[in-house]
């Protein structure tokens, strides 16, 4: 007596694929951050500033920008389903 559910990997899959959803999620985050500080340093290195408040301005606004991309597009996935 096997009780073959065809719908018993849909919970797997489900959790499969938020996974990639989150982990995504991170990696844009991360590639933005890094991105900002990049842009920071370079623009430190050319105005030669004393100490990198180019870096950690755009550092911060990265890190805003980040958060704002992520809530949005977790927000309105939801929203759509």
């Amino acid at each position: 007596m096997q009780d073959k559910d065809p719908n018993h990997t849909k919970p797997n899959r489900e959790r499969a694929q938020a996974y990639m959803k989150y982990s995504g999620m991170a990696i844009q985050m991360g590639i933005i951050i890094l991105i900002g500080a990049f842009i920071g340093k370079k623009l430190d290195a050319y105005f030669q500033t004393e100490r990198p408040y180019l870096t950690s301005l755009f550092a911060l606004i990265a890190i805003f920008a980040a958060l704002y991309l992520s809530l949005k597009d977790l927000f309105t996935k939801n929203d759509q389903k």
